[in-house]
Parts: C-alpha cells; sequence; structure tokens
C-alpha cells in the first residue's frame, strides 16, 4: 500500500489513528504515552473512559445510521468481538458510504458463503486502542486487524483514511472509539501469487508453479516476499535460469525461491530498521539502508509495500542467491 506523509498535526479536527507503535505501548485508565525510539511520531494512548457506557457496537446501533454496519458485523459474527474490553478504534461507514458500493455488493457479502470476505473488510476498519483525535502526531498509517496497513494523510482541515475521508471523530464508547467515515474502506484481496500474476512477474510465477511453491504463496501466511522482476531473472547466466527450470533443478530453485520470503508482513520501514532478516530457505539475508535505497544483500527494493490478502510484495531489482 502506498504510503502517505503527514506532517505534524495540531487540528483539533485531526483524526488519529492507532499505529503499530501502539500495540508496544501500556494501556491503562489514565492517559499514557509511548515514544518508539527512531521514530519521529509520537503516539499518546488513551482509554476513553471507565468501563460503564455502552460499548461500540451499542454506540453503533444507537446512533441509527450505521445499520448497514452493524448487520454487516453481526453476519460476520464480529458482535461479540467489538463489544470485548478493547479497546479498539473503529472508522465506521455510515449506510450512505455502504449505498456507495456498487449494487449487490452489499447483499453478496452478507452471504453465508462470503463471511471471510466480510470479515477481511470489517477488520481493515478497527485498529487496535482506543484514541481519541487530538492524540495522535503525525502517523503515516496505522496496521489494521485485517493484517493490513491503512494510510492515513491529512490536506488542509480535511483527513483521509485511505481514500475516505473522516466527516465525525471521537464518538466515544466504554471500549474504545468510533471515527465517522464517508466510504467503505477496501483491503486489498489478493493473496501473493494473484497480485504476482496481475502485476506481470511473468518469470517469478512461472518458477514459483516449477517449485511446487504456489500453494503455500497462495495460503493463510502472512509472509513477505521479495520479488525479484523479469529483468533480475535476466541477470542470470542463461543455463542457470533453464536449469532450474527443469525436474534435476527444482530443489535448487526451491531453495533460492524461499531464500525471498520472511515469515510475517515486514513493511520497508520496519525493514529498515533490521540488519538481517531469517528467510523460509532457513539463511538469512543481510540488510543495509544506502542513502534513500533498502538493500537485501546486493538487491535494491525499486518498490515498496505492496499489499496482498496473505502478506506484503518488495519488489528487487536482482535475485538474491543463498549461500
Amino acid at each position: 500500500m502506498r504510503i502517505c506523509s503527514a506532517p505534524a498535526i495540531g487540528l483539533l479536527s485531526i483524526l488519529a489513528l492507532a499505529g503499530s507503535a501502539m500495540g508496544q505501548c501500556n494501556q491503562s485508565k489514565e492517559a499514557s504515552s509511548c515514544t518508539k525510539k527512531g521514530d519521529t511520531s509520537v503516539v499518546h494512548v488513551g482509554m476513553v473512559h471507565e468501563k460503564d457506557g455502552p460499548n461500540i457496537v451499542e454506540v453503533a446501533t444507537k446512533a441509527g445510521t450505521f445499520k448497514t454496519l452493524t448487520a454487516a458485523l453481526t453476519a460476520a459474527g464480529l458482535v461479540d468481538a467489538l463489544s470485548g474490553e478493547g479497546p479498539f478504534t473503529v472508522f465506521a461507514p455510515t449506510d450512505e458510504a455502504f449505498a456507495k458500493l456498487p449494487k449487490g455488493t452489499v447483499e453478496s457479502l452478507l452471504l453465508p458463503e462470503n463471511k471471510g470476505k466480510l470479515v477481511s473488510i470489517l477488520k481493515y476498519h478497527v485498529v487496535k486502542g482506543a484514541v481519541k483525535a487530538d492524540k495522535v502526531v503525525g502517523l503515516t498509517n496505522a496496521a489494521t486487524l485485517n493484517g493490513q496497513r491503512v494510510d492515513v494523510s491529512v490536506k488542509e482541515s480535511t483527513v483521509s483514511i485511505d481514500k475516505s475521508k473522516v466527516t465525525k471523530t471521537d464518538i466515544e464508547a466504554s471500549n474504545g472509539v468510533i471515527h465517522v467515515i464517508d466510504t467503505v474502506l477496501m483491503p486489498e484481496m489478493n493473496n501473493i501469487v494473484e497480485t504476482a500474476v496481475a502485476a506481470k512477474f511473468t518469470t517469478l510465477v512461472s518458477l514459483v508453479k516449477a517449485a511446487g511453491l504456489a500453494e503455500a504463496l497462495s495460503g493463510e501466511g502472512p509472509l513477505t516476499v521479495f520479488a525479484p522482476t523479469d529483468e533480475a531473472f535476466a541477470k542470470l547466466p542463461k543455463e542457470t535460469l533453464a536449469m532450474l527450470g527443469t525436474p534435476e533443478g527444482k530443489d535448487t530453485l526451491a531453495a533460492i525461491l524461499k531464500y525471498h520470503v520472511v515469515a510475517g508482513r515486514v513493511y520497508s520501514d520496519d525493514a529498515a530498521k533490521l540488519t538481517e532478516a531469517k528467510t523460509l530457505n532457513g539463511q538469512s539475508f543481510k540488510i543495509k539502508k544506502d542513502g534513500k535505497n533498502l538493500m537485501i544483500d546486493g538487491a535494491k527494493v525499486a518498490k515498496a509495500d505492496i499489499e496482498t490478502s496473505n502478506g506484503v510484495i518488495h519488489v528487487i531489482d536482482t535475485v538474491i542467491l543463498p549461500k
């Protein structure tokens, strides 16, 4: 997902997100703060108020403008989770926001056979931690319960979550806070292999299939793939590339491809803080910053943070080889 820059904000209307650093802060009834070393963003996290009022689902139900959202939460089996202790920050699309979706989309999502997709979409609207609008400075993104990140951007007095505008902030609940948005947020629904096919990583996809790894890279994950372009594979000697595509070269091919895969979602800003990462091959590759470039062994990350439903892809300009 594209990372949008946001300046330090002091506006009362700014929407605050709980970023990935938030999960490391201690929650308490009193406001607390957490500053991550090496990160310019400062996150102040506080409980909204005592555990004695209506919870998020009850507040949304009583409001009368979130009927589609509450119906979707029921169909997805998420009512109990969002009625629990939390705390959560929910970016709540109004009924009008759901009405913007193509005709028949909501009805389709509410069908039992589409429950998994519905759960993924709804979790993409929820961030851990209860954060009011004036408590976060300089965040550009935040990790959702879906696993993917939403982008946060600020232009003048308008705050956007991905491409959705925030229309109302700080609706308090006993277990968190609701911020109203005008458009339903949509996570990436294609998995790593599907995304690679759509992006025309022709050589990589064909080799992944030849190595018998397509099913693994299409599974639940999450996984991070450092994906060489067709041009990167073309740098290899022709005889090497030809050998890797044969049955005899299958084990070597699998070992090389697994050296490009790391467990978990590792975004570029997180990778930049590391010096190495262990791969599914069992070996570790080196990571370093070279000016503005992120280097993986001798390969440069040409494009970072391509979201998929089961992980993230970083495009690299050279095939990296295990020892």
